[in-house]
């Protein structure tokens, strides 16, 4: 087999590990940052169906805030799709402290990371949608 053009390849990292400089050396480095608020909650809402724009907006602001602190694994699109599935799944209408405590493994993987938003306080992920 012989293509026809030489093949584009993407590699994604999430730093875990660091690349080898000789596979480096080789590739174009692009950046992709989070998506706005506004587009982080066109996304979870399309891929979440039947979750609520309110919801959807508190899920997106809690999961900025999360990645603004101290943890080790910031939570990413996919993570926020999975925190919006669980509450949306429970009946949960709004974000509050109860709901986050019954969830928050589906949006921070590490006891660790959950460790350190509870000690800032579960209701202070609650932002402009509370």
């Amino acid at each position: 087999i012989r293509a026809t053009h030489p093949p584009a390849i993407v590699l994604t990292s999430n730093r875990t590990r660091d690349l080898h400089d000789a596979v480096k050396r080789r590739c174009l480095y692009q950046w992709i940052d989070y998506p706005s608020p506004r587009r982080e909650v066109e996304i979870v809402r399309l891929r979440v169906k039947g979750a609520s724009e309110t919801l959807a907006v508190q899920v997106a602001d809690a999961v900025a805030r999360m990645r603004d602190s101290d943890v080790q694994k910031p939570p990413g699109i996919a993570e926020a799709i999975d925190w919006l599935a669980a509450l949306t799944l429970l009946g949960v209408e709004r974000l509050d402290g109860a709901a986050i405590e019954r969830t928050l493994g589906s949006v921070l993987k590490y006891s660790e990371d959950q460790d350190v938003i509870r000690a800032a306080g579960l209701e202070q992920l609650v932002g402009r949608g509370g």
